[in-house]
Order: structure tokens, then sequence, then C-alpha cells
């Protein structure tokens, strides 16, 4: 058995050496043997159809449409509806009909999903989508051009789907996350990069997504006057980045981050104390004040509350003319219906 295989070995080898020396290909036939593709219609029609793949990455789109229209000249009898659907596909795109082509390249994959050219057309959908998210316009009833972000949006995480857990899925949510940022919808690409952890949840993809969701999530927070649950959620990545991987932590500057987050904290606490302050509840103010300097007592939040709380500190309710008209008014109201001296009986009692 050993010598049968070192022979097969050796039969390779010579195949390999010939096809070289003669600048001809040859392949395994279980019939035949090593047979030359030149003597071979369906291995010489494998080998064109190759050629065309190798074109759609580095050609121009003329030149893929005219290399298939000579696939189909060359190989009537083998170059049937799966050619044929694809070169619809393929004369759309090169006439920049983008959603069309994006249309027949579904169709194609659908039709025939294991067909030598499926990458390919995955490959177009991808190139579309991108477009589509990089501001290219979708032409509608001829005249109008319409955003097509999330038409984009569509075919992107199509293109994801179907290219399951291999390289052009990652690029695909990779493109959109990034895309998403852009447009400054963060939590969409919060979603896009949580996808992605939870897809590749070791390795590159893992900690460039956990990194990405932090700052999409930080970057949502829109200030003291919103909720803090989302700056909340970005700490606990911040955090969790830091301790992965802290090397490349510190050199991104992630531990200044999280102080940053921390201070926007103490601060967003510090301007609800203010608020009831302002509106006339001191009460509810000091408690908010107090928490600040209880949970974040280095901060210059903290420097601010205590401000807030001194004996002498200058009250934050401003005596504009409006309110000094409203005022005036209802002391005259008061004094007119005798009510003054009822209130502040109330109070000494």
């Amino acid at each position: 058995m050993p010598d049968l295989r070192r022979t097969w070995i050796f039969l390779a080898m010579l195949a390999t050496l010939v096809a070289a020396g003669s600048a001809e290909t040859y392949r395994l036939s279980d019939e035949k043997g090593w047979q030359n593709v030149a003597e071979d219609p369906e291995s010489e029609y494998l080998l064109a159809v190759s050629k065309i793949k190798q074109q759609l990455l580095t050609g121009t789109n003329a030149d893929v449409v005219d290399a298939l229209e000579s696939l189909k000249k060359d190989f009537p009898e083998m170059a049937g509806t799966e050619i044929d659907a694809y070169l619809e596909a393929e004369k759309l795109y090169a006439d920049a009909k983008w959603y069309k082509a994006a249309t027949a390249y579904k169709k194609f994959i659908d039709a025939w999903p294991d067909s030598i050219l499926q990458p390919a057309a995955l490959e177009r959908l991808y190139s579309i989508a991108t477009a589509y998210l990089q501001g290219q316009k979708r032409v509608f009833i001829k005249i109008l051009k319409l955003p097509a972000f999330d038409t984009g949006v569509d075919l992107m995480n199509d293109v994801a789907d179907r290219a399951g857990n291999g390289p052009l899925a990652l690029r695909a949510l990779t493109t959109l996350a990034e895309s998403q940022e852009q447009k400054k919808k963060f939590l969409d690409a919060f979603a896009t990069w949580q996808q992605i952890a939870d897809q590749w949840p070791t390795g590159n993809a893992r900690q460039t997504a956990t990194l990405r969701m932090a700052r999409a999530l930080h970057a949502s927070y829109d200030g003291a006057q919103y909720d803090e649950a989302l700056i909340e959620k970005a700490r606990a990545y911040f955090q969790d980045y830091n301790t992965r991987y802290p090397e490349d932590a510190a050199r991104l500057g992630v531990p200044e981050t999280i102080d940053l987050i921390h201070e926007q904290l103490a601060y967003k606490q510090y301007e609800t104390g203010f608020y009831y302050e302002r509106t006339g509840k001191p009460d509810v103010a000091k408690q908010y004040y107090q928490k600040v300097l209880k949970d974040s007592p280095d901060s210059k939040a903290a420097t601010m509350a205590q401000a807030r709380m001194a004996p002498d500190a200058v009250s934050p309710i401003k005596m504009t003319t409006r309110r000094r008209v409203v005022n005036g008014t209802t002391v005259f109201l008061d004094n007119w219906f005798g009510l003054e001296p009822l209130f502040n009986g109330r109070e000494n009692n």
C-alpha cells in the first residue's frame, strides 16, 4: 500500500512538471487518470469560468460582460441559464443600475447556491451596499434620486447573513457599523458591533467590537439632561476592555476615558441637584449635592456641589423682569383680599 501511495505522488509530481514545462493544464479524472484540459471540454469550460472570476476582481465591468458573452459563444451547451442569469445581473451592474443589479444578484444566488460564481455575486452585492451606505442615491422612476442608506443597511445585512461566519460576513458587518457611526446612528452602530462580538467571540474581531461598542454608547450620550443609563453601560464596556486588553487600553487612552465618564456621571448628579435648586426645592437639591460628595469626592462636580451648599451661596433663581412682575402682582392681590396676614400667620404658627 505505501508503494502505491508513493507511485501516485510521483505521478502527480510528474504531471505538474510536464504541465509547467509545456504551459498545459492537467486534471485528474476518475476514469481516465491525468488528462489535458485542452482535451476535456468540461474542464476547459471550468477554466474559462475561473478566469472570469479573476476578471471580476481585477478587470473592468465591460471586460467581464465581454468575457461572459464569449463564454456563451464558446460553450453553448454548457453556458446555460446560470450564465444567462449572472450575465443579466452583470450588465445591470455595468450600467450602474444598482438596485436592479442587486435584485438580480440575489435571484442568482438563490437559484444557484452552489455556483462557482456565487462568491463573485456576493462581492457585487457588498460593493452595491457599500455605495449606498456612502451616499449613493437610488434612482426612482428614472428621475428622482432618493437617499438609500436604509437600502444599503438591508443589503449589507443580507450579505452578512448569506456569508455565514466567513471573512466577507465580518467585512460586511464592520463596514455597516462604521457607516452607522459616520451617520451618527450610534445606537444602531452599537447593535452591529454587538452582533460582531457575539458572532466572533474571540480574537481581533471581539477586541475591536468591544472597544467600538463602548465608544458608540459613549458618543450617544447627549449630556447631563439625558438618562445616564447609556453612559453607565459605556463605562462597563470600557472597563471590560481595560481588563481584557490592558496594554492596548493604555495606548488608546481607555483609562482616561473611564475617568472622563466618572466626571460626567458626577456632573449629571450635580446638574440634577442644581435643577431642583432653581425650581425652589433646596432640600431635594441638597440630597443630590451630598450624593456627588459621597460618590465622587475628587471630581470637579464635587467642588461645585460643595460651593452650592455653602451658607453664602447665591440663589440660582434669577429675578427677571417677568418674575418681578409676577411676584409684585401676587403681593398686590394678597393685600387686596387681605390674604397676606393669613399666610404670615400660618408661617408663624
